[in-house]
This record gives structure tokens, sequence and C-alpha cells, in this order.
């Protein structure tokens, strides 16, 4: 039989510490710190304890419980003198019933591995999921870790001893993350369509309009209609809307969703995870037969990355009324304008205007999203508060000097486009910094028809500039934009500038991150707010009503816009809780 808070809170010293024993490898220490905190208020509450008694010990003691854990496929596997719990774990993984090869493979990255680090590989086999890694999923992770530098490792191997505690608790207490899993699942199976170029390579990228997008929409659709939306359409943007009617007629709506477009060669959470967490909570819902004085609207917006066209935010724009026509003749690099590619899909461009929505129907937006940074990871939460969004602009450039002979060009006579990008890079690097919590980026850098021989006679480029409130932002962007001029002038350059986004900072509205508050202090998790360092469509809608988002911890040490983004279906399942605790407040607000 499955154990419980209430009795664990109940049980004696020596009782409690009993039942957790094993949860982390011979380290009884963690739990008897922990256990100094009951009551615990919620598995979630118990799972962050016990991980801030490990991140508060002394480095030693870290390192000890790393070296308390078995190799992987290691001495003790073949000896048989693993752990029950470490034993379940790797014949889950399947390395139990390795060929040879893999064996031999293991062995060797497990000395190199302890050679360069000290102590053993540490990896939750049972995955996200908690279903269990491949073994080539682990093999290919056993080899990338190994570049990784000693105390960012030694960081990771006790990530992954938190998650595999936390997946032996689920164990202990017959948690079972269901709605987790769900959106877990479709994750994985919305990533299947991928643009051509990556899809070969088994990397996601889908940018606007492309025959994947048009499949992710379709896809969506369908999920939406088997969640039980009663209306789900594909507007005249591409964004596909799901609305759940109120209990009464003429009630106002919820607005929610994110994006579904990704960055090229990017993870499968950024943006959807927005989309399939409320889809998960009307589901329920409808299962339930139940409705709420209000109605519920999830957008999946068709494009927030500005990947294929230069225009961004095109999904969560229209429904503010920020649609420029001078966009449709916008192309890509294949020379296809975004008229085209509209009408191609099917889109009409005629109806775009009516996709305004009016913000006196809507109670507010709220957007869930994966935090795509380190804060969470590093602090063993899984779930913050956002309090604003940064401000940002960007624009796309293009630096022309005159290409010519790189060996009989001399230094002093050169009109290099490139090196003035590379002037101005590290310029960007050192002003951003000079503000603590500002940002730049040049995320695209092309010299067309570059060769070794040559001196680059033209430099195409990006620039991405952000920062926590408005006047700060834009100081950035005087400055920067002033040295870029500096540069190109003093080395005889000609320059082209085009600003493609400026948005605004975008606090959340404190009733509403408020709400947020409320619903993750009733999960029994430690409370975090913090800002926004990345856009969101959320952003778009701030313009015209209330807004406040929800992060989900990133593992990997939260990177993202990269294809080792990733999350865990525990801490998928707390965000759809938090989701549905939000619309429950609501319900028993006063109209």
């Amino acid at each position: 039989m499955a154990l419980t808070l209430d009795q664990l809170n109940a049980a004696s010293a020596n009782q409690a510490l009993q039942w957790l024993d094993g949860i982390y490898e011979h380290s009884p220490w963690i739990a008897e710190t922990a256990l100094r905190e009951r009551p615990f208020r919620s598995l979630a509450h118990l799972k962050h304890t016990l991980a801030h008694a490990v991140r508060t010990a002394s480095s030693e003691a870290q390192r000890a419980l790393i070296r308390a854990h078995p190799e992987l496929a290691g001495k003790a596997m073949v000896d048989q003198s693993l752990t029950a719990e470490s034993t379940h774990e790797q014949n889950k993984a399947g390395l139990t019933q390795c060929t040879p090869a893999e064996f031999a493979q293991l062995q060797q990255l497990n000395a190199d591995y302890n050679a360069r680090f000290g102590f053993p590989f540490i990896l939750a086999v049972r995955g996200p999921r908690g279903t269990g890694l491949s073994k080539q999923q682990i093999i290919d992770t056993f080899a990338r870790r190994l570049d990784n530098h000693p105390d960012f490792e030694q960081a990771e191997a006790l990530r992954n001893i938190h998650r595999i505690a936390e997946i032996r608790l689920n164990d202990k207490f017959g948690a079972e993350p269901l709605l987790g899993a769900d959106v877990w699942d479709w994750h994985e199976k919305l990533a299947e369509h991928s643009d051509p170029g990556y899809a070969e390579k088994g990397q996601l990228t889908v940018t606007y309009l492309t025959d994947a997008h048009r499949a992710c929409a379709q896809a969506l659709s369908h999920w939406m209609r088997d969640c039980g939306f009663d209306k789900v359409e594909i507007d005249a943007v591409g964004n596909v809307v799901g609305r759940y009617h109120p209990a009464t007629e003429g009630a106002r709506y919820l607005l929610t969703g994110s994006h579904y477009d990704t960055v090229r060669n990017g993870g499968k959470y950024d943006g959807r995870l927005g989309i399939f967490v409320p889809m998960a909570c009307v589901r329920e819902l409808h299962r339930a037969g139940q409705r709420l004085p209000f109605g519920i609207e999830v957008v999946a917006f068709a494009e927030e990355e500005g990947q294929r066209y230069k225009a961004t935010f095109l999904g969560s724009g229209a429904l503010i009324g920020d649609f420029n026509p001078a966009w449709l003749d916008q192309k890509d690099a294949d020379g296809i304008t975004l008229r085209a590619a509209m009408q191609h899909a099917g889109l009409c461009i005629d109806e775009i205007p009516q996709l305004q929505r009016d913000p006196a129907q809507y109670l507010g937006f709220i957007e869930v999203h994966i935090e795509q940074g380190p804060v969470l990871n590093g602090l063993d939460l899984p779930l913050g508060v956002v309090t604003s969004i940064n401000g940002s602009v960007r624009y796309v450039s293009e630096v022309t000097g005159m290409a010519s002979h790189a060996g009989t060009t001399p230094m002093d006579s050169r009109r290099d486009a490139a090196m003035a990008v590379a002037e101005l890079a590290l310029y960007l690097e050192q002003r951003a910094a000079q503000d603590g919590d500002s940002v730049g980026t040049i995320g695209q850098w092309n010299v067309p028809g570059g060769s070794i021989n040559v001196v680059p006679g033209r430099c195409q480029f990006s620039l991405d500039l952000r920062a926590p409130t408005d006047a700060q932002r834009d100081a950035l962007d005087r400055d920067v934009l002033a040295q870029l001029h500096q540069i190109t002038a003093r080395r005889g350059l000609r320059l082209t500038l085009e600003e493609t986004m400026r948005a605004a900072a975008a606090p959340s509205a404190p009733a509403w991150q408020q709400r947020w508050e409320n619903a993750v202090n009733a999960l029994g998790v430690p409370l975090l707010r913090l800002p926004s360092g990345a856009g969101h469509d959320a952003m778009k809608l701030h313009e015209v009503m209330p807004q406040a988002m929800l992060f989900v911890r990133g593992e990997n040490a939260g990177i993202s816009h990269n294809p080792l983004e990733s999350t865990t279906h525990n801490d998928m399942q707390l965000a759809v809780e938090a989701f549905s605790h939000v619309l429950h407040q609501l319900a028993k607000e006063p109209a």
C-alpha cells in the first residue's frame, strides 16, 4: 500500500526516516534534515525540502552524495550489489541487457568520466516522462556531458539525483502525474512535424506556414475537438482557436495560450506548453460535464519567433489589431512573400482585421511557459510567478564595404564589413553588461558569398536588445546604434538598418499575478517571483488587457531554444493543477 503524507507527518522520527530510506542513495542525512521541516503540505513540498537539504549542504557532502551512486552498467551491476531502487532503474533502461559492444562503450565512458570529474556519471535513466530512456539516449547524454565544465557537471549530477529521488517518491507515494504525462505526450506527438532540412536530421524546426507548420495546426485543431472545446477554428493568420463556452451565454472569456512555431533546431516545449496545459484543463472540465461562469478561449498562436519573416508576434498581434499590411511584401530566404505564403496556406488575408478582440469581452490573458532560464532549476523549484516581461527591440542590418583579395589588401586599406560587425559585437557585450540585467545579442551573422581568401564586402546581421524597463532598453538601444554608426563611418562602410520589432516591457497585472501566487501556494510549492528576460505573446496582449504568466522549470540547467530544452511530467502536472486552481479561483469570485 502506498505511503501517505498524513502518515509521514504523524510518524515518529525513526519511522519516518525508515520510510524515506533509499530515496537518496546511501545518504540518510538528507531525509533527517528534511524531516525537521514537517508537516509537509504536499508531495511537491517534500521533494523541494529534500532537495533544499542537499543544496544548502557543504560541497564535500554534495560530492559524497554523488559518489554514493553506482556507475551505470558498472561494477555494482555486474556483481549484483546495487540497491533495489538502482537495480529497478537500470533494468528499466535496459542496461542489464547490454550487448557486449554497448557494455564496452559504457565502461569506457565510465572510465573517461571518472578520470575527468572524480565522481561517477549520474543520470536519471527513467527520464522526464518516468518511463525510461533508451540505451542510445543514455550513451549520447554520457558522451555529451563529458565536455561540461567540472562545476557545471557537479550541479548537473545533483539535478539528476533530485530527479531520481522524485521518481522514487512517486513510486513510494503512489503518485501518478497522469495529466502531466498526457501533456508530455502531446509535445512528443506534435514534435513529429518538422521543416525539411531539419526533419531528416532529427531536429525540430517549425517556421510560419510551412508544411510542417500547417500539419501542427491541423493536429492541434483535432486535439482541441477531442478535448471537448465547443468551437475550434484556424483563423486568418493561422492561429488555432478553441473556445469552451461559459455556463451562461454572453459571459466573458478568459484568454490564454502560446505559440506553436519554433526557432530553428529548437526545443519541444517553448510556447507549446502554454497551449497544452489549458487544453488539459478544458478536457477535464468537459469530462466532468462542468461549465464555469466564464468561457475559456485557448489560442495556439501561429507565429511568435520571427524565424521565416522579419515580422514577429503575427499571431498574437493580429488579436490586438497590430497587423501591418506592409508585412505582406516581406520575403523569406527563398524569395516567397508573406502574402504568397498565406495564400498558399488557404488563409483569407482580407479577414485579418476581423481577428481583433474586444477587450471588454475578456477577463484577461494568462500564459504558462517553460522558464527558458536557469533560475528555477538552480533553486530546485518547479514553478515561478512572473512579475514582468522585459522590453525589447530587434533590427536586421547590413554593412557594405569592399570585397578584395585577402593576401594583397593591406590591413589599413581594407573596408571589411565583417570586422565592423565583430567590433560592434564586442561593444555590445560590454555595454549590456554595464546594466547588470540588460542583454544584447547578435544571433544572425552572414557574409554573403564569402570566401576564405576574400575580405568580406558585405555582412548581414541581426540585433536583439532587451531590458526590464522601456527606459533602460531605450538607453541601451541609443548607445548601441550610436556605436554602430560610429564604427561604420570610421571604417568607410555603408549601413542599412531596419527595425523589425519593438515591444514594451509588460509588468504583470497585480490581481492576476496574485491568482498565480495563490495557486502555487495551494500546491505547497515555495513561492518565487521572477522577471522574464524572454519575450512572449503575453507582451502583445498586455497592450489591451491585464496579463500574468506562470513559469515552469526547465531541465538541463533551464536551457531553451535548443534541442536539450526539457521539462518533466511531474512539473507539467503541477502546471496543470496551478492553472486549474486559477480557473476555480475565478469561478468563486464575484462577477
